[in-house]
C-alpha cells in the first residue's frame, strides 16, 4: 500500500489518481501508524510552507516523516519542506536536504509555470530513461538550490534542484502527475524501487 500524506496541502487527488493509473494502491492520511507501515510514501503538495509545516508538527508527522526507513517522495512543496530552510514565512522544514528553498528572483514571470526540461541527469533509480530534453510540468514561486543531493536540475532564471535524493528520500519539485508520460515514467520509477 502507497501511503499519500494528508497536511491540509492541495494537489493530493491528483497524485493519487496517477498511482491509481498505474495499477497501484494507495491510502490518504495523516495517521502516523498508517503512514509507517505503507510499502511507499508520497508527500505531496501545493500550499504554504509554513501553514504546511505547522499542520505536520502539531500531529508530530514531522518527526515520523524524518524517521521513516522506506522510499519518501516529495512532490513540489514536499521538496521544498524536505529542505533545512524555507523563505516563504521563514521556516524551519525537516532538513531532510541540507539545502534552503528561496524565492525565485523577479528577473523572469513568477512563478515558473509550465513545461521545461532537465539541465543535468546524475545516476538514479527515480531518473531511469530520463533525457535531459524531456520535458516536464513545473508550477512554483520557491526553490531548492542545487546541492550535493541533487540528482537533476533546470534552469530557470538560476539553475535549481529538480529532483532530489538522499538515501531513502527522493522529491522532485514539478508535479510529476501532471507531466504526461515523462511524469508517468517517472512515478513508474519511484513505485517500483
Amino acid at each position: 500500500m502507497i501511503a499519500i500524506i494528508k497536511y491540509n496541502a492541495g494537489n493530493i487527488r491528483s497524485v493519487q489518481n496517477a498511482i491509481t493509473r498505474l495499477g497501484f494502491a494507495s491510502i490518504i492520511t495523516d495517521d502516523a501508524e498508517e503512514i509507517r507501515k505503507a510499502e511507499k510514501v508520497i508527500f505531496p503538495g501545493v500550499g504554504e510552507a509554513s501553514s504546511a509545516m505547522t499542520y505536520l508538527k502539531e500531529r508530530k508527522l514531522d518527526e515520523v516523516l524524518i524517521s521513516l526507513k522506506q522510499p519518501v517522495l516529495g512532490i513540489c512543496l514536499g521538496l521544498q519542506l524536505m529542505c533545512t530552510f524555507s523563505e516563504e514565512g521563514n521556516t524551519k522544514c525537516l532538513g531532510i536536504f541540507n539545502t534552503v528553498t528561496k524565492q525565485f528572483p523577479p528577473l523572469k514571470k513568477v512563478p515558473h509555470m509550465g513545461w521545461n526540461n532537465f539541465s543535468e541527469i546524475k545516476e538514479s533509480k527515480v531518473v531511469e530513461n530520463l533525457d535531459e530534453l524531456d520535458d516536464v510540468y513545473y508550477v512554483h514561486g520557491y526553490y531548492a538550490d542545487v546541492c550535493s543531493d541533487t540528482v537533476a536540475s533546470c534552469n530557470y532564471i538560476l539553475p535549481f534542484s529538480s529532483i532530489m535524493q538522499k538515501n531513502n528520500f527522493y522529491a522532485m519539485q514539478f508535479h510529476p502527475e501532471k507531466s504526461a508520460s515523462v511524469g508517468e515514467k517517472l512515478l513508474n520509477n519511484f513505485l517500483n524501487i
